[in-house]
């Protein structure tokens, strides 16, 4: 199902982004419909070009009827693969043109087509799904606890924190950073605004400021914060 993951043997892991019908995937001119599609930008990322290599050797052994074994550093060159593609009666490009399988119509570049080994990892959706209304806190820091086995909450962490900042996201920031995590006292009070139908109030301190200051203290650093207080 969607969001399972799934690898090839070149460290071409990746997730199903959708399922469709058989009718509507990309088909050869025989008509032939293809199985699986794979972003062509997980190849220069990663470069990993054995699996390029893997769909080109695949399709040529599938149409001579061959079983093909490649040792790791000494495996069939590009030549040799090109070969066995002419062999077949195949483009020793290792592309071929294929047809849109709603509208039948042809795409406009060639496109490579192959057999690889795929395999179904044991990271599957069902497994990982979670979502958290409340639950348990951090005793120390008094942030959620993370994990699905702790019922815990998802982590918005420093790179995810920058993101909303460029967005110049403030407010959603200071929820996520207090009341949704250890602004303890503005917990309650977010609450109990929400079920009166008042307006949220001015969000507070977040505890991990104050084992932050703690720290310092344990230290040796005499630390205080210093509050105005506003009318």
């Amino acid at each position: 199902s969607v969001g399972d993951k799934m690898a090839g043997r070149h460290g071409n892991k990746g997730v199903v982004a959708k399922v469709l019908p058989e009718e509507d995937m990309p088909f050869l001119a025989d008509g032939t419909p293809v199985e699986i599609v794979l972003n062509p930008l997980g190849v220069p990322s990663r470069m990993n070009l054995g699996q390029i290599l893997e769909t080109h050797l695949g399709w040529a052994c599938k149409a001579l009827g061959l079983h093909a074994a490649s040792p790791v550093f000494d495996g069939a060159s590009i030549e040799e693969i090109k070969e066995k593609l002419r062999a077949a009666g195949l483009p020793d490009s290792g592309k071929t043109v294929l047809f849109d399988g709603r509208s039948g119509e042809q795409l406009k570049h060639e496109v490579t087509v192959g057999y690889i080994y795929m395999l179904k990892l044991s990271h599957l959706v069902d497994d990982k799904i979670h979502a958290r209304s409340i639950g348990p806190y951090s005793l120390v820091t008094q942030q959620p606890l993370g994990g699905k086995a702790q019922f815990g909450g998802q982590r918005f962490g420093e790179m995810e924190v920058w993101a909303l900042e460029a967005y110049g996201a403030a407010y959603t920031l200071q929820e996520l950073l207090t009341v949704k995590s250890d602004d303890v006292v503005g917990r309650s009070k977010v609450y109990e605004s929400i079920v009166k139908g008042e307006n949220p109030p001015q969000p507070g301190i977040p505890e991990s400021f104050n084992v932050l200051v703690k720290e310092l203290q344990s230290l040796g650093l005499d630390i205080h914060l210093e509050q105005q207080k506003t009318e």
